[in-house]
């Protein structure tokens, strides 16, 4: 463990519950002074304590370990707005729908952040009957490959894990979809709309690959 609960996060999540010292003490059956060492840094919750002190001040102990409280307050989100978390130890993709704390592997995750596909990641979609075939111009080796795709509609996540030495190509039922998003393993998470992508999108990677010819090619010569 890479982190441990600090006596400022017990003091606020106390406070915000509205507790003293002493009725926290009491729901952990232990004085207030031993409270009061946690929030002025001279002592730590016993590991055996976390799982009571996480209830009492009514967060989750993955919560009280990494100081930050989530409050999804927004349940009624579509699919539109997942979020995705990606481990660096073991590769690991996650879907969370809402606010999340994860960790993986002892590290806690961060939603991936999608950028807009570019000329090293083109995707191009085909609607095939009632399916989209979609496939990316990427590399597949062991060290560079696309890990997963996924199609999001308003109310569904379908998603498929590509390996490896494989194809980056899969089939998603229309349903609606949106968006698609998938994920390389050096460059992160890349998004696109659905519509934007069928209508034209070769065009648009061929005149940003012709636009940054153009700019190395003026400072080449202009410095």
């Amino acid at each position: 463990m890479n982190q441990y609960v600090t006596g400022a996060i017990i003091r606020e999540l106390r406070e915000k519950k509205q507790l003293t010292q002493a009725e926290l003490a009491e729901k952990l059956y232990v004085s207030d002074k031993t409270v009061s060492k946690w929030e002025n840094g001279k002592g730590y919750p016993d590991l055996s304590l976390l799982e009571g002190l996480a209830g009492a001040l009514d967060v989750s102990v993955a919560e009280l370990l990494s100081g930050k409280t989530v409050s999804n307050v927004n349940v009624s989100a579509n699919m539109l707005r997942s979020k995705f978390y990606v481990c660096p130890v073991c590769g690991n993709a996650i879907h969370a729908m809402g606010e999340a704390v994860i960790h993986c592997h002892g590290v806690p995750l961060t939603p991936q952040q999608a950028e807009e596909t570019d000329e090293h990641h083109m995707i191009f979609i085909e609607g095939v009957e009632d399916e989209y075939f979609v496939r990316i111009e990427h590399p597949m080796t062991k060290s560079h490959y696309i890990s997963f795709m996924a199609a999001l509609s308003p109310d569904r996540l379908q998603m498929v894990k590509l390996y490896p030495e494989g194809n980056a190509e899969a089939r998603f039922k229309m349903n609606v979809v949106k968006k698609i998003f998938f994920y390389c393993n050096r460059d992160g998470l890349f998004s696109i709309d659905v519509l934007k992508a069928i209508h034209g999108r070769k065009s648009a990677y061929d005149d940003t690959k012709e636009r940054r010819e153009l700019e190395q090619t003026a400072k080449k010569l202009f410095g």
